[in-house]
C-alpha cells in the first residue's frame, strides 16, 4: 500500500488529460449553448497559462471564430503580456481586440490613487518610481504576516517598507480598478455579441479567493476552477500550446515591477501549494503531508492554517447579494 503522500504525482501529473479536455469542452459546449442560450465566449487573454488553456477550451468546444480573445494592458503591464496573449491567439486561430484600460485608469484616478496610498509610507514616492507589494513566506514562522512595499525610484535605488493597514487597503482598493475594468469591457463585448464571459480562476485562485470581486472573479462560467495550476500546466502540455507561454512563470501582472504569486498572495510555488491543498481537501494530516512535499510537519501545519485563514477572510468575495426574502431568487 502506497504511503499518502505518494499520490501527490498520480493526482495531480497523472490524471487522464485527454479525458480532462473532452469533460470541460463538452460541458462548455453544453454550457454556452443550452443553459446560458450563448452563441460563444468572451475572455481576457494575458498571455498567462490559464487565460491561454481556457482560450483552447473554448476553442475546442466552440470553434475558434465564437471566441473572442481581448488583450487589454495599462501602463504597469508587463511588456511580454500583449504579445504572449496574441502568440495564444494566433496559434488557436481566435479572433482578438486590444484594448489600453490606461485612459479609463487615469481618467478614474487609479494611478493617483495608489501613489496617495503609498505615500503615506513612503513620502517620496511619485512619478517614474516603480513598486510592488509582497509577503513573506508562510512556512517560515508562526508569526503575523504583514504586507511589504518594495519600491524602485528612478535612479534605481530599493525601498522595503512594511505598509500600515490603511495605506495598504487604499493601495489594494484603487488597484482593483484594473480587474473591474477588464472585466467591465469583456461584459461589453458579450453584450454586443450575444457571447458569455469566460472565467480563467484555477482551483488554487478560486479556493483561495486570489481574485477581485465583480473584477476577475466575475463571469458566466469558470471551466478549470476544478483544476489545480499543476494541472492546468500538464493540460497545457497536452494541448501543445506555445512554449513561451507554458515556460512563463505564475504573475500577477499588475503592479509596475515584476511580480510574482507566490509573493504577493500564496507565499509558496505554486507546485507545493497545490499539493498541501490537495492533501488539506481529502484529509490528509500534516505528518502524512510532509512526506509528499518536502515541507516538515510544522511548515505543513503552517500551510493548512494559512489556506482556511484564507477561506475566511474571502467568505465574502465569494458570496452572492444578500436578499431579505430568498425566496424572491430565480433559478436559472
Amino acid at each position: 500500500m502506497k504511503a499518502p503522500g505518494a499520490a501527490f504525482a498520480e493526482d495531480l501529473v497523472d490524471f487522464d488529460r485527454a479525458a480532462a479536455v473532452e469533460r470541460i469542452t463538452s460541458t462548455l459546449r453544453d454550457q454556452v449553448t443550452k443553459r446560458l442560450h450563448r452563441r460563444g465566449v468572451v475572455l481576457g487573454l494575458s498571455g498567462g497559462i490559464d487565460s491561454t488553456v481556457c482560450a483552447a477550451l473554448a476553442a475546442r468546444a466552440l470553434g475558434p471564430d465564437r471566441v473572442l480573445g481581448l488583450l487589454m494592458p495599462e501602463s504597469h503591464s508587463a511588456e511580454e503580456s500583449t504579445p504572449l496573449g496574441q502568440l495564444a491567439a494566433d496559434h488557436l486561430g481566435i479572433p482578438t481586440l486590444i484594448e489600453d484600460i490606461t485612459p479609463v485608469l487615469e481618467a478614474l484616478g487609479c494611478y493617483r490613487r495608489q501613489e496617495a496610498a503609498i505615500r503615506r509610507v513612503l513620502p517620496g514616492y511619485g512619478e517614474g518610481w516603480r513598486s510592488k507589494i509582497v509577503l513573506p513566506s508562510v512556512v517560515d514562522s508562526d508569526s503575523y504576516r504583514l504586507f511589504t512595499l518594495v519600491a524602485q525610484s528612478p535612479e534605481g535605488e530599493s525601498f522595503r517598507v512594511r505598509l500600515t493597514p490603511t495605506a495598504y487597503l487604499e493601495l489594494v482598493a484603487a488597484t482593483n480598478f484594473k480587474q473591474r475594468v477588464r472585466k467591465m469591457l469583456e461584459y461589453h463585448h458579450a453584450d454586443r455579441l450575444v457571447y458569455a464571459v469566460l472565467g480563467t480562476p484555477n482551483r488554487l485562485e478560486y479556493d483561495q479567493g486570489f481574485f477581485v470581486k465583480n473584477g476577475d472573479g466575475a463571469a458566466d462560467l469558470k471551466p478549470i476552477a476544478h483544476l489545480y495550476k499543476t494541472q492546468v500546466y500538464a493540460l497545457a502540455e497536452h494541448l501543445d500550446l506555445p512554449r513561451a507561454i507554458r515556460d512563463r512563470p505564475p504573475t500577477t501582472d499588475t503592479y509596475s515591477l515584476p511580480q510574482s504569486q507566490e509573493e504577493f498572495y500564496f507565499s509558496l510555488p505554486y507546485g507545493l501549494m497545490d499539493r498541501c491543498l490537495w492533501a488539506h481537501d481529502r484529509g490528509l494530516t500534516p505528518a502524512e503531508t510532509a512526506v509528499g512535499t518536502g515541507l516538515s510537519e510544522d511548515q505543513v501545519g503552517r500551510v493548512f492554517a494559512d489556506i482556511e485563514a484564507k477561506r475566511r477572510a474571502t467568505r465574502y468575495q465569494h458570496a452572492r447579494p444578500l436578499l431579505v426574502e430568498e425566496g424572491v431568487e430565480v433559478d436559472a
